[in-house]
């Protein structure tokens, strides 16, 4: 009886991380193919991402920091607190050398005691709040902006056109508790002719779709009409007795 159970166990723990593993994968193609960077760009930043969280975790000199990393089009940005200005050095000095691929790097680590949880849940709460009216507008998709917050300061990366910037930019700004926002925007002229051609596509199949539900309820409605007056023209040819 034990070997069934433990046997039903395995294979239920199997299917469930067989189950995180297709929609991890899932979310991530999702994400990749509306994002502006290309399939390899996105691979490259998670790269250098995880290298800079391996060794944040690993470097002796490190052990009393709280670092956080953003990645986006190879430059990074780190916020965080260390107990030293020499560790904030050694941080600007070492982390462009612990991935190859890293173009720049911003150190905006402030020297000071580490956040405690109450500040780290304010920040999650204003980063959740952002992502939340991102989506409340039609000026550019969420998804083109990479937001973090730390001690009340916002970060901001992405590809985007002044305009649809200065957009992201304003909304945050409005949020409470917000007191700083740092914009790290890599700027584009105009948004991607691929892109805009791409929304006209789905424009138009939306607009395909909206007409064919149109004609199906007309004739749904037709048919209903057709079918009480049959109801009708039966009930008075009836013959009474």
């Amino acid at each position: 009886m034990k070997k069934i159970i433990l046997s039903l166990l395995i294979t239920i723990g199997t299917l469930f991380l067989s189950g995180c593993l297709i929609s991890s994968v899932v979310g991530t193609t999702i994400v990749v193919s509306n994002d502006r960077r290309t399939t390899g760009e996105v691979i490259d930043d998670t790269g250098i991402e995880f290298s800079l969280f391996s060794w944040s975790g690993e470097d002796k000199m490190l052990k009393d920091t709280h670092l956080n990393f953003m990645v986006y089009n190879k430059e990074v940005v780190i916020t965080g607190e260390v107990p030293t200005v020499s560790i904030r050095n050694y941080i600007t000095k070492q982390a462009p050398f612990k991935d190859f691929k890293i173009r720049k790097v911003t150190n905006e680590v402030r020297v000071a005691k580490n956040t405690g949880l109450v500040s780290r849940a304010k920040d999650s709460a204003i980063t959740l709040s952002a992502k939340a009216l991102f989506h409340n507008q039609e000026v550019f998709n969420p998804l083109h902006v990479e937001i973090m917050t730390e001690n009340r300061t916002v970060y901001l990366m992405g590809a985007l056109t002044a305009r649809e910037a200065d957009k992201a930019t304003k909304i945050v700004s409005t949020i409470g508790g917000v007191e700083r926002v740092v914009k790290l925007f890599h700027y584009l002229k105009a948004r991607p002719a691929a892109e805009i051609e791409s929304e006209k596509r789905k424009q138009l199949e939306a607009e395909k779709q909206a007409k064919l539900e149109a004609k199906r309820a007309i004739i749904k409605a037709k048919k209903e009409v057709l079918r009480r007056q049959i109801q009708a023209l039966d009930s008075n040819s009836g013959t009474s007795f």
